[in-house]
C-alpha cells in the first residue's frame, strides 16, 4: 500500500475520531485500512428519518489523487442512489475530486444528499420524477423503504 495514502487516510481518520460529521461514523476495517464501513443514521428533518444505512468506502491507491468510492450496502429509496447501492454525488465525480477534499466532506455530502435528493442528477429518473411532482408520494416510500430495509 502507498505509505502516502495510508498517512493521510490515518491523519483523517484520527481527525473524525476527534469530530464525527452529524448523523454517521465509519472506520476503516481492522486489516485494511483502504476499506472502510460505516452507519448513516437517517437526518429526523429528512424522508429517511429513523432509518440506519451501511455504506461502504473503499479508498483507491492513489488516494488522495483519486476519489474513494462510495456505495449504500443497505438499499434506500432515493433519485441519486442505484438498486446496487452506487450513488451519483458531484463531489465524487473524478472531474470535481481534488485531493485537498477530506473524507469528512465526503461524509456531510452524503448526509446532504440524504436532507436533499438532487433530481437534477438523478441515477434512477422514475424516483427522480416522483421527487419532482408528488413530493408527499415520495416521503410515503422512502419510509416505507426504511421500515422495510434500514430498521
Amino acid at each position: 500500500m502507498s505509505s502516502a495514502a495510508s498517512r493521510r487516510i490515518t491523519k483523517e481518520y484520527a481527525e473524525l475520531q476527534a469530530e464525527w460529521p452529524p448523523h454517521v461514523v465509519a472506520q476503516p476495517d481492522e486489516s485494511n485500512l483502504l476499506h472502510w464501513t460505516g452507519v448513516i443514521t437517517g437526518p429526523p428533518t429528512s424522508s429517511y428519518k429513523d432509518g440506519k444505512f451501511k455504506i461502504d468506502i473503499t479508498f483507491p491507491l492513489e488516494y488522495p489523487f483519486k476519489s474513494p468510492t462510495v456505495k449504500f450496502v443497505t438499499r434506500i429509496y432515493h433519485p441519486n442512489v442505484t438498486d446496487d447501492g452506487a450513488i451519483c454525488i458531484g463531489l465524487l465525480k473524478a472531474e470535481a475530486w481534488k485531493p485537498s477534499t477530506k473524507i469528512d466532506a465526503v461524509l456531510r455530502a452524503l448526509v446532504q444528499l440524504l436532507e436533499e435528493p438532487n433530481p437534477d442528477d438523478a441515477l434512477v429518473a422514475s424516483i427522480a420524477e416522483i421527487y419532482n411532482t408528488d413530493r408527499k408520494q415520495f416521503t410515503k416510500n422512502a419510509q416505507e423503504w426504511v421500515k422495510k430495509y434500514a430498521s
